[in-house]
C-alpha cells in the first residue's frame, strides 16, 4: 500500500482538475502494482483510503480544512471535513501500519527563520514517524540548507533516488549534496528492512525524486521568477504564514502555469516509484 496526502488535492491544485490529477495519481499507484491509500477527514472520521465519492468531497468541497498531525484530534472531535499535510498522513500511514507514503515535496525551514522560527511541522513529525516518504525534496523558496541540516540534526534519513544531488521540488538541484544514492526500489526495500533490523527505524526515510532535466521548470526562469517575489514580498510587507502561498501564486503567474504542470508531474513520478518500493518491501 501507498499513503497519499490530500492537502495537495484539496489546497495545492486548482478546481476542478485537482479532482483531475488525484485520481491520476491513484491510478498511477494502481498501475505500478501497489494500493493507494488517500488518507483525509470525512465529517470528523479519519479515513485511510477515500471511495471516489470521497476523494470530490475533499477536492470540491467548499469548507475543506488544511489539517497538519497538530490539529487531528480536533478536527475529528468537531466533525470536520478536512485535507491532511505530510506530517498528518504520516502520523496516520503509520497507525494504519502502511510503510510507504508519496507527496509532493517536503516542507522545510523558511528563508526568515531566523527571525521568526517558521519551520514546517514535517520535520519534527518525520522525526519520530517510522515511514518511507517519496517526494521531490522541498520548494525552492525554502531555505534548503537550513532544511538539510535539520533533516540531519533530527535523524530522518535521507537518499537520492538515481541521483546524488538534492532537488529543488521544481528543479532537478538545489544545489546541494545528498548523502546517499539509491538506484533501485528494491534496494529502498532493503534499507528498510536493515533499519528494522537494526531498531533504527524511529525516524523516516526521505527518498528524493528528481524530475529529468527536459521536465523541470526552466532554471533561468526559475531564478528571475525567485528573485522578483521575494523582493515582491519584502516590499509588500509579506511574512510568515502568508510568504510561502504569496511566493507560489507569483510562480505560477509568472510562469504562465508551467510551475504547476510541473507540480503535476512530479506528484505523479513520486506516486509511481512510491508503489514500486511498496511492491518491493512486500516482496522481502
Amino acid at each position: 500500500m501507498v499513503a497519499l496526502e490530500s492537502t495537495i488535492i484539496a489546497h495545492g491544485l486548482p478546481r476542478p482538475e485537482n479532482l483531475r490529477v488525484a485520481r491520476e495519481i491513484e491510478d498511477a499507484v494502481r498501475m505500478r502494482g501497489a494500493v493507494p491509500a488517500t488518507i483525509a477527514l470525512i465529517d470528523g472520521t479519519v479515513r485511510v483510503g477515500l471511495d471516489d465519492g470521497e476523494l470530490e468531497a475533499v477536492a470540491l468541497g467548499a469548507d475543506v480544512r488544511k489539517c497538519s498531525a497538530r490539529d487531528l484530534a480536533i478536527a475529528v472531535a468537531r466533525g470536520a471535513t478536512g485535507a491532511t499535510t505530510v506530517a498528518a498522513t504520516a502520523a496516520v500511514a503509520a497507525r494504519a501500519g502502511i510503510g510507504v507514503f508519496a507527496t509532493g515535496g517536503l516542507g522545510g525551514v523558511h528563508r526568515e527563520a531566523r527571525d521568526t522560527w517558521d519551520e514546517s511541522a514535517d520535520l519534527v513529525a518525520l522525526a519520530r514517524t517510522p515511514v518511507c516518504v517519496v517526494c521531490a525534496g522541498v520548494k525552492s523558496i525554502l531555505d534548503v540548507a537550513a532544511t538539510l541540516e535539520r533533516l540531519e540534526t533530527l535523524g530522518i534519513g535521507l537518499a537520492g533516488y538515481h541521483t546524488d544531488r538534492f532537488p529543488g521540488f521544481y528543479l532537478r538541484d538545489s544545489g546541494h549534496a545528498v548523502p546517499w544514492r539509491v538506484d533501485s526500489a528494491e534496494e529502498v526495500a532493503s534499507a528498510l528492512a536493515a533499519r528494522r533490523a537494526l531498531a533504527l527505524d524511529t525516524a523516516a526515510l526521505v527518498v528524493v525524486n528528481a524530475l529529468a532535466e527536459d521536465e523541470q521548470l526552466d532554471p533561468a526562469l526559475h531564478e528571475r521568477v525567485l528573485a522578483d517575489a521575494l523582493a515582491a514580498a519584502a516590499r509588500e510587507g509579506i511574512a510568515g504564514r502568508d510568504v510561502t502561498p504569496f511566493l507560489l501564486a507569483r510562480f505560477h503567474e509568472a510562469t504562465a502555469g508551467e510551475s504547476l504542470r510541473v507540480n503535476v508531474r512530479l506528484v505523479l513520478s513520486n506516486a509511481r516509484l512510491a508503489a514500486d518500493i511498496a511492491v518491493a518491501a512486500a516482496a522481502r
